[in-house]
């Protein structure tokens, strides 16, 4: 279900699951940042009276590697409270998310995961992603 700004708080706690380098106020910025645009959704699931799940999702303009169109519906991070993984949560909130990008025009949808974080691209491949490229990027400061 789309997300209520009174929940805010709440999600910014589950976001840290996806995030877990940022604070809880950039957290808490980067939620509402998320539910204050039109290009952004961000969707929730609740379960036992809290909230267990999130997801966010955007709208991306420029170059989505692997996809052919534009704009490209982007999960930008899904995240489930331990106890209640293994549930059908996470594929419930993207399945949410794909529909909200469908909804503004998107006929692909894209996400992304670390190199090293096999639990993410086993579960975006077991909701139907498939995988087009692995790259590594560099930096220099100057």
């Amino acid at each position: 279900m789309r997300a209520s700004h009174s929940e805010s708080e709440r999600l910014a706690a589950l976001v840290r699951i996806v995030w877990p380098e940022h604070s809880p106020e950039e957290l808490g910025r980067i939620v509402d940042g998320y539910m204050n645009s039109d290009n952004s959704a961000v969707f929730s699931e609740s379960a036992d009276g809290q909230i267990v799940g999130v997801a966010l999702c955007c709208l991306r303009h420029d170059y989505v590697e692997g996809c052919e169109t534009s704009p490209v519906g982007y999960l930008e991070g899904v995240g489930v409270k331990e106890e209640y993984r293994h549930r059908g949560i996470a594929r419930k909130l993207v399945s949410e998310c794909e529909e909200w990008a469908k909804e503004k025009g998107c006929s692909e949808f894209a996400s992304d995961c670390e190199l090293t974080n096999a639990a993410s691209l086993k579960f975006h491949l077991s909701v139907g992603f498939q995988e087009e490229n692995r790259i590594i990027c560099f930096r220099k400061v100057l």
